[in-house]
């Protein structure tokens, strides 16, 4: 069955190097990884005891993470990387994360779902240490599984500290295939 994200338009399979490229050779964890299998992301579905939501799973599927996490600044992690956010990261947590008398939630609804180039980087400061941190592109790419769509998609954040609050998708898919990252 083919799947309906179509992620070599967002990360084309890279060619061999061209025989006239100015610079050393790239090395092997640079670019895309070899797609994992099916057993593989069962496994850190129990792992994280949740299944993962659709374009993440068709990702893993097509290529097993992106780049170098110990080189590159941008990055996916491979599927025994991935992890939550509060483990991974705590003192993302602790910057972004809730703070003793916030109010819950920290964002009204009509102020915080609105997606696409109209939104406003509002984050739900109670929602962070539920993200599941699986890579860095300039900053975090989260996913949060408190907020699903109806397919079963997570909505997806990239969280930096350079930008006020975080670019955020309804899904992977639509946060990695916009012009938001």
């Amino acid at each position: 069955m083919d799947s309906p994200f179509a992620w070599s338009g967002v990360f084309p399979a890279e060619g061999p190097p061209s025989p006239e490229a100015d610079g050393p050779p790239l090395p092997p964890d640079h670019g895309l990884h070899t797609a994992t299998g099916e057993p593989e992301v069962r496994l850190l579905e129990e792992r994280l005891g949740l299944p993962l939501p659709p374009s993440y799973r068709a990702f893993l599927l097509y290529a097993d993470g992106y780049g170098d996490a110990d080189e590159d600044d941008y990055f996916l992690f491979r599927t025994e990387r991935v992890g939550w956010l509060r483990d991974l990261e705590p003192e993302w947590c602790q910057i972004w994360g809730p703070q003793e008398g916030d109010k819950v939630p920290s964002v009204p609804d009509d102020l915080y779902f609105v997606y696409g180039p109209d939104q406003n980087g509002f984050v739900r400061n109670e929602y962070v240490p539920h993200t599941l941190l699986i890579g860095r592109w300039d900053g975090l790419l989260l996913l949060n599984p408190l907020v699903v769509t109806p397919a079963g998609e997570w909505e997806a954040w990239h969280l930096a500290s350079w930008r006020a609050g975080a670019a955020r998708g309804r899904s992977f898919w639509e946060l990695m295939a916009s012009d938001l990252v």
